[in-house]
C-alpha cells in the first residue's frame, strides 16, 4: 500500500472514531439531563422523626396492613411482630377507619404467656390516603391504681355502715326506753363505744389519705427515735391504763432514723396502740429499738391473743383483720397495719411479724439509720448519707 493510501485511510479512522467519541458524549450528556424517576417516600417527610419522640408505641400500616414502621414498645408489648400488626381487635379498627377515614379508640387487655396482663388504651387515625397510624399506651398500673381506690371507697363506706347503723339503732332504744334510766345509761354506754369506734375509723382513713399524699423523701429530716417512741407510748397510755397493762420501752440512746417525724410517729403509735387492744388485761407491752449500722429495728412486743399462721399474710392489707366475729369485742379498724406498712415502704424500710396463736406478737419496723456527726466535723459526709 503506497504511502497516499494508508495517510487517507489513518485520516479516515480518525474521523469514525471522533464521530463515535462525539456520539457517546452526546448519549452520556443526554442519560445525565434526562430526570430520573423520584421514588415516593415511605411515610411523609417529618412523620418518622415525630414518632422516634413520642412516648406512646407506635405503629404505621400501608394500604395492605403491612407494617412499614414500629417503636420498639411496640414490639415489646406483643403488637407487632415483623411486619404484622398481631391484634386481631386492631385490625379490625385499622379496616374500619381505613373504610370511612374516622378516629376511634379502644381499650385492650393483652395476656402474653405467664405475664401479668396489661391494658393498653389505642387510637386508630388515618395518616394521609394510603397509611394508617396506630398508637397505643401502656394504662395497667393507671387502671390498677383506679381499682385500689374503688375498693378503698367501697370499703369505707362498708366499714362506716357498722358504726352508723349500730349508733341509729342505740339511738332508737334510748329513745323507746326513756322511762327507765337503766336501760339509757347502758344504751348510751353502748353508743359511746361505737362513736368512738367511726371517730378512729374516720381519723385512720384521713390520716392513710394524708401520707399517701406526702413524700418523706422531700424531707430527709433527722428523726431522734426516744422521740418517737415516747410519744407513742403516751398516746396509748390511757387505754394501757384501763387495762392496766404496763408499757415498758428500751432503747439504745442517740438513734435517730431519716425521714418524716410524723410519719414514723404514726406509724410506731399504730403498732403500740395494736398491742393494748390485743392483750389481756393485766399484762405487758415492751417496746424496744436498737441499732445497726444501717438501719433501727423498732420492736413492739406483746403477750395478746396472737395472730394464726394462715392470717400473717394478709395483716397489713387494708381493712383486714384476725377473725373479726371471733374478736369482736377488740374493735379496731384493719387500717393500723396498713399505715405501718406505708410509711415503711415510703421511708425504704420494712415491717415483719412474728406471732404464735395464743402467746402474743412482736412487730419489727426497721428504718434507715442516719448517723449524726460528730461534734465540730464539717467537712465529711455523714455516715449512711452516701
Amino acid at each position: 500500500m503506497d504511502p497516499t493510501t494508508q495517510a487517507a485511510l489513518a485520516s479516515l479512522i480518525g474521523v469514525v472514531v471522533g464521530a463515535v467519541g462525539v456520539l457517546a458524549w452526546h448519549i452520556s450528556d443526554r442519560e445525565q439531563r434526562r430526570e430520573s424517576p423520584t421514588e415516593e417516600p415511605v411515610l411523609p417527610p417529618g412523620v418518622d422523626t415525630v414518632l422516634s419522640v413520642l412516648r406512646s408505641s407506635a405503629v404505621v400500616l400501608d394500604e395492605d396492613d403491612t407494617v412499614l414502621k414500629a417503636s420498639a414498645p411496640a414490639y415489646a408489648f406483643g403488637l407487632v411482630r415483623g411486619n404484622e400488626l398481631l391484634i386481631e381487635d386492631l385490625r379490625d379498627l385499622v379496616s374500619k377507619v381505613r373504610r370511612d377515614g374516622e378516629i376511634r379508640e379502644t381499650e385492650l387487655t393483652l395476656t402474653r404467656d405467664q405475664a401479668a396482663p396489661r391494658t393498653i388504651s389505642a387510637r386508630v387515625a388515618p395518616l394521609g390516603p394510603r397509611l394508617v397510624l396506630v398508637l397505643a399506651e401502656d394504662r395497667t398500673r393507671e387502671r390498677r391504681v383506679e381499682a385500689v381506690r374503688r375498693d378503698f371507697a367501697a370499703n369505707v363506706s362498708h366499714e362506716l355502715k357498722t358504726p352508723v347503723g349500730a349508733i341509729r339503732l342505740l339511738a332508737e332504744a334510748v329513745s323507746e326506753a326513756a322511762t327507765d334510766p337503766e336501760a339509757v345509761q347502758r344504751f348510751a354506754g353502748r353508743m359511746l363505744v361505737e362513736s368512738d369506734r367511726l371517730s378512729q375509723l374516720v381519723h385512720q382513713v384521713i390520716e392513710l389519705s394524708r401520707l399517701q399524699s406526702q413524700d418523706p423523701g422531700d424531707e430527709q429530716a433527722t428523726v431522734a427515735v426516744e422521740e418517737v417512741l415516747a410519744q407513742a407510748v403516751d398516746t396509748s397510755a390511757t387505754d394501757a391504763a384501763a387495762k392496766r397493762i404496763e408499757l415498758e420501752v428500751d432503747t439504745e440512746p442517740g438513734l435517730c432514723v431519716r425521714g418524716d417525724g410524723g410519719q414514723v410517729a404514726a406509724a410506731v403509735s399504730n403498732l403500740v396502740s395494736n398491742a393494748v387492744t390485743y392483750s389481756d388485761e393485766g399484762t405487758s407491752v415492751l417496746v424496744t429499738a436498737k441499732g445497726t449500722e444501717r438501719t433501727v429495728e423498732i420492736s413492739v412486743v406483746d403477750r395478746g391473743i396472737g395472730i394464726p399462721p394462715e392470717e400473717l399474710d394478709r395483716i397489713f392489707e387494708r381493712f383486714y383483720r384476725v377473725d373479726p366475729a371471733r374478736h369482736r369485742s377488740t374493735g379496731g379498724t384493719g387500717l393500723g397495719l396498713s399505715i405501718v406498712k406505708h410509711v415503711a415502704a415510703t421511708h425504704g424500710g420494712d415491717v415483719s411479724v412474728w406471732s404464735v396463736e395464743g402467746e402474743g406478737s412482736t412487730f419489727t419496723l426497721s428504718l434507715p439509720r442516719k448517723h449524726p456527726r460528730p461534734a465540730g466535723d464539717r467537712g465529711l459526709p455523714e455516715e449512711g448519707s452516701r
